[in-house]
């Protein structure tokens, strides 16, 4: 079973938690004393890289539309440097697929891709693959599900054709299903006690009720203990469909072979898959949620309503974003609720705009006893930036920080694919890439500022809290 393909999907709500911080005295040293120094010469080293990985960006990535003699539509990032290439596959729906009563049904299906196909049983599956020097991952979360290939180019006809049987003719032989039910139920009866899942599956619920998106794609103990061999086949036919494919691919191919590719890999699947499940509404009111739990310190998730991808003001609320809690030092959550008052490690905010909803999130972790100051703390920040709006400093500061650090996401041919590929599930045009930094320069003090009276909702505002945090109640 693919590694990437058992990170539980809830981490796209979750997002990135650290523990309490450490206090304490520490001796100042001579190293200690030359940090401002070397604090300048690495931002001075920090900028000529990113100058130097912007211009190479917008240089050296040319994205060509492709589309092949079957109609299958594709974008190609040609370079013939390196005798590689790199393949990205995403068919839309994903975990949010699976039937009623089958729920997990699709994460499991995708796990047991890897585990034979046509006459091939799983271990001389593996061998094949391995032979062939190539690499095959899968994941599944609430919107789509994923393949990724990286190959040689020596081997691209043979690659091609093991990857056709993957998705065209898997075996689910019986044996391998229940080898994949067995490491997915220890992932699950793990969760249990895991604080961060506890939290991001209570979150969902109170966010989405019954639509998909309330209940965690890798199903249940229940749920999954009761799939079926059949199952399998159904949640494949669910998902693997033409009408919600979208495809890139970067290295030494020109459009003509992957033209060619594409029709022999894909040209046989459906037209049409499983219908898509309509909209979630965000449920979310403010309050805060406490899940017992015996730990030491208590995590939290906090949220409310966001904005859509496509909103106009999308790109105002991600640079307002950066400057409350985008995952820099610099952010007013780090230093309010870390920096000054050492109530934890991190704290961060994002917008989490997925295909069927939009939510504002957060996370933070701290000890039992911080956690109600920590999440006063958070509220009011919360409630200031509405108030208060940014600073020009501030404005600056953010664009500098997401204009720069954008070119550096280009650094290799399995992630410029993937990056590809998810711009167009998003129905992005191709020359983002180019004209993406613009939008973030182009975003006003006013339009922040405009935004954030707009957006954020302190009243809103959802935490919920696993762990015994003292001084601290679930209200309604």
């Amino acid at each position: 079973m693919s590694r990437n393909h058992t990170r539980a999907l809830s981490t796209r709500l979750r997002g990135p938690v650290s523990g309490p911080m450490r206090r304490g005295g520490a001796v100042r040293t001579a190293s200690q004393d030359r940090r401002p120094l070397l604090r300048a010469l690495f931002a001075l080293l920090t900028a000529m890289v990113l100058l130097g990985a912007a211009q190479a960006a917008r240089a050296e990535i040319d994205i060509q539309e492709v589309v092949s003699p079957g109609g299958i539509k594709a974008w190609l990032v040609e370079d013939h440097s390196i005798p590689f290439g790199a393949l990205e596959l995403r068919f839309r729906g994903g975990t949010s697929l699976d039937a009623p009563g089958k729920r997990g049904a699709i994460f499991l299906m995708g796990g047991l891709l890897e585990e034979g196909s046509g006459e091939l049983r799983a271990q001389e599956y593996t061998r094949a693959l391995e032979a062939l020097a190539a690499s095959f991952s899968y994941d599944a979360n609430k919107d789509m599900v994923s393949i990724s290939a990286r190959f040689l180019s020596e081997n691209s006809g043979e690659v091609m054709e093991l990857l056709r049987q993957t998705i065209q003719e898997p075996r689910f032989d019986q044996d391998a299903l229940d080898r994949v039910r067995a490491q997915v139920l220890v992932g699950l009866r793990s969760d249990m006690s895991d604080p961060n899942e506890i939290a991001s599956e209570t979150f969902a619920k109170l966010a989405f009720g019954d639509h998909p998106y309330g209940t965690s794609g890798k199903g249940t103990v229940e749920s999954v203990s009761a799939l079926t061999r059949q199952d399998m086949f159904d949640a494949h036919e669910a998902v693997f469909a033409r009408d919600r494919l979208y495809v890139s691919a970067v290295g030494d191919i020109t459009p003509q072979e992957l033209g060619v590719m594409l029709d022999e890999l894909l040209g046989d699947l459906p037209a049409e898959g499983a219908p898509m499940p309509g909209p979630a509404e965000v449920l979310l009111t403010g309050g805060v949620t406490v899940v017992p739990f015996a730990t030491p310190q208590s995590v939290a998730l906090f949220g409310q309503a966001g904005i859509g991808r496509h909103d106009p003001d999308f790109f105002a609320a991600y640079v307002l974003n950066q400057i409350l809690g985008g995952g820099s030092f610099e952010t007013r959550l780090m230093q309010e609720v870390r920096t000054k008052r050492g109530l934890t490690y991190g704290v961060y905010s994002y917008l989490l705009p997925l295909d069927l909803a939009s939510t504002y999130m957060g996370s933070l972790a701290s000890a039992n006893e911080k956690m109600a100051e920590a999440v006063g703390v958070v509220r009011d920040q919360w409630a200031a930036m509405v108030a208060d709006g940014v600073t020009k400093d501030e404005l600056q500061d953010a664009q500098t920080y997401l204009t720069g650090a954008y070119p550096l996401r280009f650094n290799g041919n399995g992630q410029i694919a993937s990056i590809l590929v998810s711009m167009q599930m998003d129905e992005l045009p191709i020359d983002y890439v180019v004209t993406r930094n613009e939008k973030i320069e182009a975003v006003t003090l006013e339009d922040v500022n405009r935004v954030a009276k707009a957006l954020l909702d302190p009243e809103g505002l959802r935490f919920v809290v696993v762990g015994e945090p003292e001084g601290l109640r679930s209200t309604d």
